[in-house]
């Protein structure tokens, strides 16, 4: 069964801009995306190339991807803060094609302390009670 998520996403260097001074909170690039797919395969966070362009992102290098198709390149693009669920972090993005869903991957769901439950969709680890624990060792 396929399980989406609501994801706000904004460039991490504006927000950086907007702390120093030199920008409005306003002009930050941002998005939401109200179906992102909930993709546990994928290792991060993955936008279509419209997206990554909407934002502003800047390309920082070339990897080579493990994907169901095979290996294909694929660029890894600057940080963006997202949030899900009420919880945000950062993380760099990996382009996608043109047409292709929002990924949301398992180290964005581990920062975040979220689980994928069959009936509910996305919910916070209830190994947790509710509160948000990461794990760092």
């Amino acid at each position: 069964m396929e399980q989406t998520t609501r994801i706000e996403i904004a460039n991490q260097s504006d927000l950086v801009a907007v702390r120093l001074g030199v920008m409005k909170s306003e002009d930050v690039r941002r998005l939401t995306v109200e179906e992102a797919l909930v993709d546990t395969g994928a290792t991060g966070l993955c936008l279509p190339a419209p997206l990554i362009e909407q934002l502003g992102l800047t390309p920082l290098r070339r990897v080579q991807a493990e994907t169901a198709n095979g290996t294909v390149e694929r660029v890894i693009y600057s940080e963006v803060e997202y949030t899900v669920l009420e919880r945000s972090d950062s993380i760099r993005v990996t382009d996608l094609p043109e047409g292709m869903p929002v990924l949301v991957g398992h180290m964005v769901l581990e920062a975040l302390d979220l689980c994928v439950d069959m009936k509910k969709g996305l919910i916070h680890n209830p190994a947790h009670g509710g509160e948000w624990r990461i794990r760092i060792l």
